[in-house]
């Protein structure tokens, strides 16, 4: 901004929006995880790929009006990705709405979280790294319990049926069965409990999604 004194200029005046602190932390474990990271804001395009580079952001989209965010949505998920959209303001609800996850900041405003299907209970981005890592791992012991249940099973039943009596006269005593169906269950579910011990700053995840998952950061 430009200050003028009786006609005569006086001052220049520079503005810049600050960057949260940990956002570049927050950006660094995304790409870690795989995954591309877009600013999309409605400022002015130098201002925003200031604040892009500051933080190492992938790809900015910029001068997007409010009610163009839906569809800045729609564009990305036409490329063929599948996007997580992060705001905490009113005119991010459409996005949060539209994308394929909605992530809102709990210190935003009601409308955000409303319309998005996670929600951060804090303002620091480096949560949604600590959301996509539980759920990452979440998902790893979903399939490991669902593996091990299956084989479980498909080892057990026939030799509960019988299957192995003709050739070898073994037979599966029905309380043998049942103590082995009770252990299958106390498996799944201490394979299920490791959860308890996920800590974010360790975890080293693969990136499995392709295509990559987009997190447009919203301002």
């Amino acid at each position: 901004m430009a200050v003028a004194l009786d006609g005569r200029a006086a001052a220049v005046i520079a503005i810049a929006d600050t960057v949260k602190a940990g956002s570049a932390q927050a950006v660094s474990e995304l790409h870690r995880l795989g995954i591309e990271v877009v600013m999309l804001t409605g400022d002015h395009r130098r201002t925003a790929e200031a604040i892009a580079r500051s933080v190492g952001i992938d790809r900015v989209l910029a001068d997007v009006r409010p009610d163009g965010k839906a569809d800045a949505i729609h564009a990305l998920q036409a490329e063929g990705t599948r996007v997580a959209m992060v705001g905490d303001g009113v005119n991010d609800a459409p996005a949060l709405a539209s994308a394929d996850v909605g992530v809102a900041m709990g210190t935003g405003t009601d409308v955000a979280m409303e319309s998005a299907g996670v929600t951060l209970m804090s303002g620091d981005l480096r949560g949604l790294v600590t959301a996509i890592s539980l759920s990452r791992a979440t998902m790893r012991n979903i399939r490991q319990n669902l593996f091990w249940a299956f084989a479980y099973n498909v080892v057990l039943i026939p030799v509960a049926m019988g299957v192995l009596y003709p050739v070898h006269g073994i037979l599966l005593d029905p309380i043998l069965a049942a103590a082995a169906m009770a252990l299958s269950s106390v498996t799944v579910v201490s394979s299920a409990l490791r959860l308890r011990r996920f800590d974010p700053s360790r975890a080293t995840l693969r990136s499995e999604e392709k295509p990559p998952l987009t997190a447009p950061a919203a301002t």
